[in-house]
């Protein structure tokens, strides 16, 4: 973790977060301190990013939505789980 926690107490929905930017956008914003919520079609793909945010930054700070963006109601699906999680 960073010592400034930039994002401490902030929620970050990271869409296409199974790889690429999407994928280091997650795990940057979650070691400077944001909880992270994971979307992306690839379930097992946002699977391991919530898996190597918790090795880096432990547990309880990133979890993964299977989401089509292109899909109204899922989207507001991933809000409103965000939201249930971690109280935005």
């Amino acid at each position: 973790m960073t010592g400034h926690q930039r994002l401490s107490g902030k929620v970050a929905i990271i869409t296409g977060a199974a790889s690429g930017i999407g994928f280091e956008a997650s795990v940057l914003f979650a070691k400077e301190g944001a909880q992270v919520v994971c979307a992306d079609l690839n379930e097992q793909g946002i699977q391991k990013t919530v898996e190597k945010i918790a090795s880096l930054v432990g547990k309880d700070k990133a979890i993964a939505v299977k989401t089509d963006v292109s899909k109204e109601e899922q989207v507001k699906h991933l809000v409103d789980t965000a939201v249930q999680t971690f109280g935005i």
